[in-house]
């Protein structure tokens, strides 16, 4: 079954900089493409970043552009989101998911909680 594993988050300084990491299985992951998705406190979920599985499309969110990089590595079936000049209002848990521009999928990982706090 598809298994997703994400890690990476943490706390960081606004201003500061993440790598998050989803660890895929369960799948042929270089045939999907694969999205970020998080989920702030008491709020729903929002799209972050796309990327097509041979990494010719991607697109972000409003927010993330110029900050945040999605790729990802088919050989060892990852997917990473790179994360700078982080804002307090990037604290979330961040999620991967299959699919393009989603906020809804299938299968969910456990997350990985980024804070940012001074």
């Amino acid at each position: 079954q598809v298994q997703l594993v994400e890690s990476g988050g943490g706390l960081a300084q606004p201003g500061g900089s993440l790598t998050l990491a989803c660890e895929a299985s369960g799948f042929n992951f270089k045939l999907y493409p694969m999205s970020w998705v998080r989920q702030a406190p008491g709020k729903g979920s929002e799209w972050v970043a796309s990327l097509s599985g041979d990494s010719t499309l991607t697109d972000d969110a409003d927010f993330a552009e110029g900050r945040f990089t999605i790729s990802r590595d088919n050989s060892k079936n990852t997917l990473f989101l790179q994360m700078n000049s982080l804002f307090p209002n990037d604290t979330a848990m961040y999620y991967c998911a299959q699919g393009y521009r989603i906020v809804q999928a299938a299968d969910w990982g456990q997350g990985t909680q980024v804070t940012v706090s001074s």
